[in-house]
């Protein structure tokens, strides 16, 4: 009901609001949007009717929006940076760590128990085949999506603490991509084969973000171990992602297969993406390399985890050599 009434909000009293100028900005926004459903809909087909009013999903411009602030911020973050001193940001770290380590465990838990209340088959599982237990899983589905959004502040952690070499190609890619893909996910397949490689990442996530969250308390991080596991998780997890998808290619179900297809070939380019950082990262050409940021642990600067690493060019090189920071 909250989502319905923020987007009766926004159409309703928002436009009644709004100066004239502002308001025929609107109705051309309403205009473009409604030319891209048309679009949208010749192109995937009618959108699953059980997400309709819910907050972000009704149409596609807050998210496009959203990526493209996000990278216009990862373009201009460090030139503003460039002669500030950098912030600690530890406070802020442990509660945004902690939080994500919650959301990311909360998810997991529901999602395997949606799964298997359902009853849902491994091979191929349809949107429209277990009632109830579809809607516990779209609905945290839609929590996994909002997560995406939620994550682009590692990024701008990054740029707060100037550790602009672990804004990396690979970065930049999985964090701008992902909030897209699964607007168009919840839009058209929010659940069915869909719970897969969402269960996966959320179980991974747990584990990343509470490594974050430790390594901000400089008191634990001789205790942390486990930041090459996490990388080999990942890989493993976009691995196991494809097996469970091309099931639903090879035993086909009512799941889309234009959407399989298009996972598949999604999960091969971060395997290439996450393989290139694992050797330039773990390989003994990159032992010097790793002894340089030895004590680079933290949100802002851990220099091994999902892509944070500067195994391609950082988008950002010009950055004045500075001292490291003692906490």
């Amino acid at each position: 009901m909250f989502m319905v009434f923020l987007t009766r909000l926004q159409s309703q009293g928002l436009r009644a609001s709004m100066p004239g100028g502002w308001q025929a900005l609107g109705f051309k926004m309403e205009h473009f949007d409604a030319s891209l459903s048309t679009y949208f809909k010749a192109l995937l087909g009618p959108r699953d009717t059980r997400v309709k009013g819910w907050f972000l999903l009704d149409n596609y411009i807050p998210t496009f929006i959203c990526s493209v602030i996000y990278l216009l911020i990862v373009w201009l973050g460090p030139k503003y940076m460039r002669n500030k001193q950098p912030f600690s940001c530890r406070g802020i770290l442990v509660v945004y760590n902690l939080g994500l380590t919650l959301l990311s465990l909360y998810m997991f838990c529901e999602l395997v128990t949606g799964v298997w209340e359902g009853k849902y088959n491994f091979f191929c599982q349809g949107t429209r085949t277990a009632g109830e237990s579809d809607m516990k899983i779209i609905r945290v589905l839609w929590w996994y999506y909002f997560s995406k959004l939620i994550e682009f502040m590692d990024t701008f952690f990054f740029i707060l603490r100037k550790n602009n070499h672990q804004i990396t190609v690979l970065h930049v890619y999985h964090h701008a991509s992902m909030l897209n893909i699964w607007w168009f996910v919840m839009n058209w397949v929010p659940c069915g084969h869909s719970y897969f490689g969402a269960t996966l990442n959320s179980f991974i996530h747990v584990l990343m973000y509470s490594y974050y969250g430790l390594s901000s308390v400089p008191s634990m991080r001789p205790y942390l171990w486990w930041k090459k596991y996490i990388t080999q998780g990942q890989l493993l997890q976009f691995v196991l992602t494809i097996i469970q998808t091309s099931c639903g290619v090879i035993w086909p179900c009512t799941f889309p297969l234009g959407w399989l297809y298009f996972q598949i070939g999604y999960m091969i380019s971060l395997i290439a993406l996450f393989t290139n950082f694992y050797i330039q990262t773990y390989n003994k050409k990159g032992a010097s390399r790793r002894k340089d940021h030895l004590k680079d642990h933290q949100n802002g600067s851990v220099a091994a985890v999902n892509g944070h690493t500067n195994s391609f060019s950082p988008l950002e090189n010009n950055v004045k050599p500075r001292k490291l920071r003692k906490d």
